[in-house]
This record gives structure tokens, C-alpha cells and sequence, in this order.
């Protein structure tokens, strides 16, 4: 094991553990990243010279963070310093409606009382009953399992867990599903929310997906110094454990011979040989040809008409005023369902948009910093977005549109931004195609519409031996706790390999089976 070489992919969250967790067994890791940094899509901009986050904001689900650092011999908190969050979020429509959601979920109930009714409130409490139930099902089967198939997950649930697995309502989407739960039309807006999480829209996505409710209710914390501390200590960790990771290295060219996996190729023509590869990337980034022809069909085929949601997103460091903005605000859109039909139906900007606020200098509970009058914040507004960027670019008028429609948003809820151009970093989903290739934008891989999305997901092996997948778009699905397990799941499987075959760093590389060079840049990382 400690001759073996193995090359990833890509330094979002998922190569970056699978690095670390490769690195602490004793093989010999090199991490190749196009960008000029670890992270992937746990990005950092710098609208006025001032750093923020520019991707996902909340950090979940920190019993897979805790188990990765027990695993390694490691205390999660010496490394990042973690603030419970008590309001989870603020939500607002149109004039003074807003609804707080806290972790505790009987303050949720009474906030949900007084706020739409007695009936209501009695409907969270059975919706948060169902949520967990899911949860509890799904939790063992499918999120620490590899991955499965609709016959293995009943078989892993085992006949003590059949029953729940029974009552996770698979084949009904989320928003009729919340009709059985809510009357009042803002609170089924609210919770359909949770769609989006993974990309996706409520009204074709499984009421399975009602679990990140009981997610969030397990805990939300802060990252001080931002989320994109954590993919700098993972980072850090690896070189500590003796990964290489390499940064402004694209690869051009995954290598393979005979069978199997065995280099890659940069774009300014290096080689390294490898006796396994690890590709944390969009696996349409595979099955578009971009990393050689020798691994086009290492999965199955990405399908644009199946991808998932891009976004339009806006870091500004500007003042507010006019409202009260919590850490986490959700501004909502008067008419979801034409939101949703824009987006995925007429792939357009949508002319109502729905705007979630993070404000980066507030914190998570009621008596958290609010930066003083006058004093510019630093703010991420994120507007859902179809993912066409490789397929119809917007315009400059359609763009300028869409955010003079989303500041009448915010405005019409009572809050007032004042921007300034040289303070805003405005990012689109043609932009997020040019970061991550092949997926036009889109920022969670493959939607998860229909019962049967989560099972056509690739799992850590490919269908090419010796390449392995991380990252957000193989399972168990997106954002940073899932991307980590898949990271785990990718090296328990490259050790497994090595362990059955040992180490072939005798074997060169050989571009025979492959084709003509690929597109330079063209990795992708989450």
C-alpha cells in the first residue's frame, strides 16, 4: 500500500477527503486542481477587496466532519471552530409576513401558530414527526451505504426497517405531499424550499426529500472565518498527511490501458501514472468527452434535460436598511409555480424570483451582530436559474432584468440595499459553466425529479476499473456533508482495489486507447 500512487481530480470537498483519508493510510496522493485554490464550489470572492462566501452557506449534518476526524485520529473542534445556530432562518412575503424558523422545534411550532393558525402549527409538528421518520429510514440504507438500488436498499433497511422504509412516501412528489401537511399556501411555498437543496423543484421532486427538515433540526452551525475555512483545513490536513496538491494544474486527459484506469494528462503535457485515479468532478465532465475518449462511457450518460438548478448569484458589499436580515433570509416570490415553470419548463430567468439572503456578518440567533446603520455588510444573494449556460447565454438585458426584479423583491418585503457596481461580483450560470465544465451551471448535478433520481446517480466506482468518483453529482447526492461521505466512500473503495491488486506503478501510462486531446481545463470541481 505505501508504493501505491493515486491521482485525484479535482480539490472540492469530496477529492480533498478522499485525499486525506488516502493520505492517512499510507499512499502516495497527488491532488490536481485547475483552479487557483482548494474548494471547488465552497468558493470564496472578494467584492471590494473583502472576501466572502460565494457558494453554499450553512454547515449540516457535522456527525459526518466528527466521524472523519475520529477516524483519523482527529478532534473536529481543534481544527474548525463551530457556532450553533438558533434561528435556522427568516423568512419573508410580501409586506410585513415573516416567519422565523428556530432549531427548537417547539418555538417553531408556536412561531407557526402565530403566524397562520392553531391548525398549522399542529401540521409542523406532524410534518417534523414525518420528516425524522424518513430520515431515520433512509439514513443507514442509503446515505452511509454505497451505492443503491431499490432491491438493495429494502435488503439494508433489513425486515426491522421495512416498515418505515414503507412510509417514506417515495413515489409522491414534495409539494402534494405538503399539501397533506399545510393549508396556508406560504407555509407549502416555505417547506417545497427544501427541493432546491439538491437542485431541484418541488413540485417534481419525492417527498423524501422532506428529511432535510429533521437535518436541519439536528443542528446548524457557523464557520468562523467563513465555509471556506473548511475546505482550507482539509486541505491543510492532507499536506500534513503527506498528499501533493497541486493548484492551476488542469487535466486534459484521463489514461488508460488495457482495462483499466492507470494516469492522467495535463494540459501543459505532463504525465503521472497512477494506479488509480479519482475523478471529483461533474461526471458529465466524463460523459462529454472532456477528460479523453477512453473514459467517455466510464458512467451513464448526463443528460442536459435532466440537470439541475444553476443560479444567478450577487456578493455585494453594500449597506442595508429597512429590515431586520438574519443570517439566513428567504425573500419569496409571489407565484412559486411560474418560478419553477420558468426555470425548468421555459428555461428562463424567472421574472418573479424568489431571493435567498446570506448576511455574512450577522449571526445565527436573534441577538446576533447586525452591522451598524450605514455600515456595508457583506451579503450573497442567490436567485434559482436554469442551467443553460453552455446552451443559451444570457444577455446583458435579461441578466440586468432578473436583478432589477429580485431588488423589487427584497424592497417589497421592506429592505433596501445600496449597491455600488465596484463592490458586487456578479456570477452567472455561464460563468458557472466556464467554472465547472459540461454541466452548463448547473450546481448540483443531476435533478432529483422523480422517484427513481437518486438511484441513477453513479456510486465511488465507475464502470472503467481503477477510476473512482467523488463529489456532488455521484451519491449520495449534493452539498458539502454529502460530498464529504462520497469522498469517503471513494477512498474505501481505492484502498479496496489496491489491497485485492497492488500497487502497478510498473505499468506506463499509454495514450493508444484514448482520443485526441481533450478540451484544456476541462475538469470540473464541486
Amino acid at each position: 500500500m505505501s508504493t501505491a500512487r493515486v491521482v485525484v481530480i479535482g480539490a472540492g470537498i469530496g477529492g480533498l477527503v478522499t485525499a486525506l483519508e488516502l493520505a492517512s493510510n499510507g499512499v502516495d496522493v497527488t491532488v490536481l486542481e485547475r483552479a487557483g485554490g482548494p474548494g471547488g464550489k465552497l468558493r470564496e470572492v472578494a467584492p471590494g477587496g473583502v472576501a466572502m462566501d460565494a457558494g453554499p452557506t450553512v454547515f449540516t449534518m457535522r456527525w459526518v466532519f466528527d466521524e472523519l476526524f475520529d477516524a483519523l485520529g482527529l478532534r473536529l473542534a481543534d481544527h474548525l471552530a463551530l457556532q450553533p445556530v438558533s434561528v435556522l432562518a427568516r423568512h419573508a412575503w410580501r409586506g410585513d409576513q415573516r416567519l422565523d424558523l428556530f432549531a427548537d422545534i417547539a418555538r417553531s411550532a408556536d412561531a407557526i401558530g402565530r403566524f397562520a393558525g392553531a391548525a398549522e402549527s399542529r401540521g409542523y409538528l406532524a410534518f417534523c414527526e414525518r420528516a425524522r421518520g424518513i430520515y431515520r429510514a433512509l439514513e443507514m440504507p442509503f446515505l452511509r451505504g454505497t451505492r443503491p438500488t431499490p432491491l438493495s436498499l429494502v435488503r439494508r433497511a433489513g425486515w426491522r426497517g421495512l416498515p418505515e422504509l414503507l412510509r417514506i412516501s417515495p413515489f409522491a412528489t414534495l409539494a402534494s405531499e405538503l399539501g397533506r401537511h399545510f393549508t396556508d399556501p406560504r407555509l407549502r411555498q416555505l417547506f417545497g424550499r427544501y427541493a432546491t437543496y439538491c437542485g431541484s423543484s418541488p413540485f417534481l421532486a419525492p417527498a423524501t426529500l422532506m428529511l432535510v427538515a429533521h437535518v436541519e433540526q439536528d443542528g446548524v452551525w457557523l464557520v468562523d472565518g467563513g465555509m471556506h475555512r473548511i475546505a482550507q483545513t482539509l486541505a491543510a490536513l492532507a499536506r500534513q498527511r503527506g498528499a501533493t496538491l497541486r493548484f492551476d494544474a488542469p487535466v486534459d486527459e484521463i489514461l488508460v490501458r488495457g482495462d483499466a484506469a492507470c494516469g492522467v494528462r495535463l494540459a501543459d503535457g505532463e504525465t503521472l501514472a497512477a494506479d488509480a485515479v479519482v475523478f471529483n468532478g461533474d461526471v458529465a465532465a466524463l460523459t462529454s468527452g472532456l477528460l479523453g475518449g477512453a473514459v467517455f462511457d466510464a458512467c451513464a450518460p448526463a443528460v442536459p434535460t435532466s440537470r439541475s438548478l444553476s443560479a444567478l448569484t450577487l456578493n455585494l458589499l453594500a449597506p442595508t436598511d429597512g429590515f431586520p436580515l438574519s443570517r439566513h433570509t428567504v425573500f419569496f416570490a409571489d407565484d412559486p409555480a411560474r418560478e419553477f415553470d420558468d426555470i425548468f419548463r421555459d428555461r428562463l430567468l424567472p421574472a418573479s424570483p424568489t431571493v435567498y439572503v446570506c448576511a455574512q456578518d450577522r449571526g445565527g440567533d436573534e441577538i446576533g451582530a447586525t452591522p451598524a446603520s450605514g455600515t456595508a455588510e457583506r451579503l450573497l444573494l442567490i436567485v434559482n436559474a436554469p442551467p443553460v449556460g453552455d446552451l443559451r447565454p444570457f444577455t446583458q438585458e435579461e441578466l440586468a432584468r432578473c436583478e432589477a426584479q429580485t431588488f423589487r423583491t427584497l424592497s417589497r418585503c421592506g429592505l433596501q440595499v445600496t449597491r455600488h457596481p465596484e463592490r458586487t461580483v456578479r456570477t452567472t450560470p455561464q460563468d458557472f459553466e466556464r467554472l465547472f465544465p459540461a454541466t452548463g451551471g448547473a450546481l448540483y448535478g443531476q435533478a432529483s425529479h422523480g422517484w427513481a433520481a437518486s438511484f441513477r446517480r453513479p456510486g465511488a466506482r465507475s464502470r472503467l476499473p481503477g477510476l473512482f468518483l467523488a463529489g456532488g453529482s455521484v451519491h449520495p447526492g449534493p452539498g458539502v456533508p454529502m460530498a464529504a461521505l462520497s469522498g469517503r466512500q471513494a477512498a474505501a473503495s481505492v484502498i479496496a482495489r489496491l489491497t485485492a491488486t497492488g500497487p502497478q506503478r510498473s505499468r506506463r501510462p499509454s495514450t493508444s486507447t484514448s482520443a485526441p486531446t481533450a478540451t484544456p481545463g476541462g475538469t470540473s470541481t464541486p
